[in-house]
């Protein structure tokens, strides 16, 4: 056989296995590509996803509505009115006076009141998950999720941003963790229906 016979057929028998080497990776990626697609979305925890879906189901009708606040002290007075919409937006005010009590002249007594720098309205978005804000280090848990802004635009910090523990709402009442403000168990028990500060 001359050389050059021998040179092409080696040369032909190393391209005819490349060919197949080829066809077989595409193959193999073809498949998993197709193993992939569905028309089911896949999620990274689908246990929180399905818990997430039930609590919304369970909740969210009963959570829209408007909602009120009030905690009345010696010291403070504050006020807080959110709406929650179907569509996921929230809009509410927060109206919080606090004072002190001081000496003057060897008696004591309360300074005036004083506004609050978190008092105004604000506008956002709202949504109840059953996730760990704290990430991998927390426990899961229902969580109403807030985030909102002031709607005066000269101010550079949020209304909202924090999921807070969600225990349950019903027709009148909706109880979530205190953020600002909170009652001696360190939760707003919240009532139905719109209404203005009494102070």
């Amino acid at each position: 056989m001359p050389f050059p016979y021998l040179c092409r057929t080696k040369m032909k028998n190393y391209i005819n296995k490349m060919n197949h080497d080829i066809r077989y990776y595409l193959l193999l990626v073809a498949v998993t590509f197709a193993s992939c697609s569905s028309d089911e979305p896949r999620y990274a925890d689908p246990v929180a996803h399905e818990m997430t879906v039930k609590l919304n189901e369970q909740y969210g009708p009963l959570i829209v509505g408007t909602w009120h606040y009030e905690n009345i002290s010696d010291t403070q007075r504050y006020f807080e009115r959110l709406t929650f919409q179907a569509d996921g937006t929230l809009t509410g005010m927060h109206k919080w006076q606090i004072r002190k009590l001081v000496t003057i002249d060897g008696k004591e007594q309360y300074s005036d009141w004083k506004d609050v720098e978190l008092s105004g309205t604000f506008t956002g978005i709202w949504q109840l998950r059953y996730w760990s804000p704290e990430g991998n280090i927390g426990e899961k848990r229902n969580c109403l999720q807030l985030t909102a802004t002031y709607d005066d635009e000269e101010r550079e910090y949020m209304a909202y941003s924090c999921a807070l523990t969600f225990a349950y709402a019903d027709a009148s009442s909706l109880r979530i963790q205190g953020y600002y403000v909170k009652d001696l168990d360190g939760w707003i028990n919240y009532k139905r229906g719109d209404a203005e500060p009494r102070f």
